[in-house]
């Protein structure tokens, strides 16, 4: 009897070694896909590629439109609980820099982000954003400038724009002038797959604190 008992423990134990590792998108509607079919977005075309690529990974978008970094950092606990997450992408920031909010706090609620997935386990990656110019050239320096820093303070990788190669064609974007149209989701894809895939090749970290 205990050697069965045993046995099965075993057996549970290599089940849970062995589970699919995750790769959670934490974003707003960049990679929510805002105005797009789907299976069109940038997030959607990278689970292809991964099951191509990385068939062992599964990966949850948990991306909602017009989020902020501080709703992100309230919403990140509950999902790093429900999914494990060996990998996190945080695409925020975007919409606080539209509201004019500050960019102290956009920078501490990413860096709260990618500390809380780190002690989860998780590897990170930080996607840039910049926004247009028309703010004033002090600010959307100051703006960019919270990427690197965020993810020099945490160690994570980082894509330091998300829209390089798009932001400066008008032609690929929607009628609203800041949602990229399907045809520009392939090219964010590749801005974002050189820094993703050590990361998926990476030994797991969970647990590590």
């Amino acid at each position: 009897m205990m050697r069965r008992i045993l046995g099965i423990l075993l057996l549970c134990g290599a089940g849970i070694a062995h589970a699919a590792p995750t790769l959670l998108v934490v974003g707003d509607s960049i990679s929510a896909g805002y105005g797009l079919d789907n299976g069109q977005g940038w997030v959607a075309l990278l689970r292809a590629r991964m099951a191509r690529d990385f068939p062992a990974w599964s990966v949850v978008n948990a991306s909602v439109s017009g989020d902020t970094t501080a709703g992100g950092l309230a919403r990140l606990p509950a999902m790093l609980q429900r999914t494990h997450a060996a990998v996190v992408v945080v695409e925020l920031g975007g919409n606080d820099a539209l509201r004019g909010l500050s960019l102290r706090r956009t920078r501490d609620n990413l860096v709260a982000m990618l500390r809380l997935a780190q002690r989860a386990g998780a590897r990170t990656l930080l996607l840039g954003m910049r926004i247009p110019p028309n703010y004033g050239p002090q600010y959307t320096a100051r703006f960019a400038a919270i990427y690197a820093d965020a993810a020099r303070a945490t160690r994570s990788a980082l894509v330091p724009f998300l829209l390089a190669g798009v932001a400066q064609h008008r032609a690929l974007f929607q009628a609203d002038g800041i949602h990229p149209v399907a045809r520009a989701q392939p090219m964010l894809l590749d801005n974002v797959w050189p820094q993703l895939t050590p990361l998926l090749r990476a030994p797991a970290t969970r647990g590590a604190r």
